[in-house]
């Protein structure tokens, strides 16, 4: 099964952006594999046409998974579904 990859759409100075960047960084450390981007509406004039007021849109895979706050439990089911993996074995995964 590939690994999901996760991106992270938004701008500087975001609060809920930096929020969601530390949701995500905690919830993908608990899975192998899954990789993060980071885009800005300010570098993409299509992005910012699109979620300029959305912001931060998470999408998975290209797909939008959350906008404006992120919920770890939530993305840890999404994250589980997507390897194949249970979001309770992906919690207790040793650091």
């Amino acid at each position: 099964m590939p690994s999901p990859s996760l991106t992270l759409i938004g701008k500087p100075g975001c609060h809920l952006c930096d929020d969601a960047r530390s949701v995500i960084t905690a919830v993908v450390a608990d899975f192998d594999g899954v990789t993060v981007s980071e885009l800005s509406i300010l570098d993409d004039a299509a992005l910012f046409d699109r979620y300029a007021e959305e912001i931060p849109v998470l999408l998975i895979d290209g797909a939008v998974h959350n906008i404006w706050r992120i919920d770890p439990a939530r993305l840890r089911g999404a994250l589980a579904a997507a390897t194949g993996t249970s979001a309770a074995t992906a919690e207790e995964a040793p650091e």
